[in-house]
């Protein structure tokens, strides 16, 4: 556990700006913005730690709504993710207002005390984490190869210190066939629409033979233009997911082949696109979610059991990504949103009402304080910087 005087200076530095946080949540729920189009998200997210002395590296990677924030010097270089993507429709359902604004404050009081403790503080603006995968792309492009353990939090209907993930990857299958009057000459038609029943009545019966942890989901998202035309194009969009990426590969398999049967059994050309990253599933570090679950509680919360936390049905983040190559955590701070989950429009009110601002404010502090721990506990800042300076070797 951190000592009295860091710990008390990250908790005190939080509290003095619980309003500037609060106000930085509420600004970003108050204008939602899609992915890759968080330009005055990330701006927002900026602003606080600009103006703390923060040196900021616009758009790394090549992504204009990315951003990459630095204070101090010391050798333990330690990252922690901010994320303001919202929902089609939804906004924030999903609480990134929330992510952002703790990464914000635990960027802030990690300044109080980064001289103090040998730690150079990296606030990341990742965007696009609901579709896009930005935190893969930052990853590719090199923005974290210096960064020694990344953290975040994720607000949610429970807390959770060590959460886990799905594999994901999502792809657009498109059919092409021909058109043709539905009535006069069908005959001369190639049915696209008919290619997407039957790939989904092959996905339809293949999930009774989908392993443990295997989903997926899909939407329509081109039918055709009339009902008297036969479809000469439509398109389906398909989001898969699996307990780890191996069981993902074998899924994408086998769902290609689904997509495959609706191409000949219609006569249809048919392709399948990539339409972002595949999302690793998390592997929290388990020294660093054991502190910040001890912070849970030391704050009155109830995290559930470790012996129920991979049971927990969680959806898929890239910050799996990041956690397969450093140690990291992803934890879920409850937020009180009477009875709605993530991706809800009741979450989204939640997200800047009571609950959501005490998850602000007391997520930085359990992050702070987790990243203390970790630079005052000698072996476990011995075993971090041996495996970023491993990683760097490699």
């Amino acid at each position: 556990m951190p000592t009295a005087t860091a710990a008390v200076s990250v908790e005190d530095a939080i509290n003095r700006r619980s309003g500037d946080l609060i106000e930085l949540s509420h600004s970003i729920h108050a204008e939602p913005e899609l992915a890759f189009a968080e330009f005055k998200s990330c701006a927002k997210t900026q602003a606080l730690v600009a103006e703390r002395g923060f040196e900021i590296s616009a758009a790394p990677g090549g992504l204009d709504t990315a951003f990459r924030a630095e204070f101090g010097t010391g050798p333990l270089v330690i990252g922690i993710c901010a994320e303001y993507d919202a929902l089609p429709e939804l906004g924030h359902a999903c609480g990134h207002n929330i992510i952002a604004a703790s990464a914000v404050g635990t960027a802030l009081a990690l300044a109080e005390v980064a001289d103090e403790l040998g730690l150079k503080v990296v606030l990341l603006g990742t965007p696009a984490e609901e579709s896009g995968g930005g935190k893969v792309l930052l990853l590719n492009a090199g923005t974290f190869d210096d960064i020694a353990a990344t953290v975040m939090l994720h607000p949610g209907p429970i807390d959770i210190a060590r959460a886990r993930s799905l594999a994901a990857s999502e792809v657009e299958v498109t059919y092409r066939g021909r058109e043709a009057h539905a009535a006069v000459a069908p005959y001369l038609g190639v049915n696209a629409a008919d290619a997407i029943t039957v790939a989904q009545t092959a996905i339809g019966l293949l999930r009774q033979q989908f392993a443990p942890g295997e989903m997926a989901h899909g939407i329509v998202t081109d039918g055709g233009q009339a009902p008297n035309v036969i479809p000469a194009r439509t398109a389906l969009l398909y989001l898969m997911r699996a307990t780890d990426a191996a069981s993902l590969r074998h899924l994408e398999g086998r769902m290609a082949d689904c997509f495959l049967a609706g191409a000949v059994a219609t006569g249809c050309d048919y392709e399948i696109a990539q339409t972002e990253p595949p999302y690793d599933e998390l592997a929290p570090d388990r020294w660093l979610a054991d502190v910040f679950r001890a912070e849970m509680t030391r704050l009155g919360r109830e995290p559930i059991g470790e012996e129920f936390e991979a049971a927990v049905p969680l959806g898929s983040t890239d910050m799996g990504n990041i956690t397969q190559v450093m140690p990291g955590i992803h934890p879920v701070v409850g937020v009180e949103a009477e009875g709605a989950s993530v991706h809800q429009p009741g979450f989204a009110r939640a997200a800047a009402g009571p609950s959501g601002d005490k998850a602000v404010c007391e997520g930085a502090i359990m992050l702070a304080r987790t990243v203390v721990a970790l630079a005052e506990t000698a072996d476990e800042r011995d075993r971090v910087l041996a495996l970023a300076a491993k990683r760097v070797a490699s």
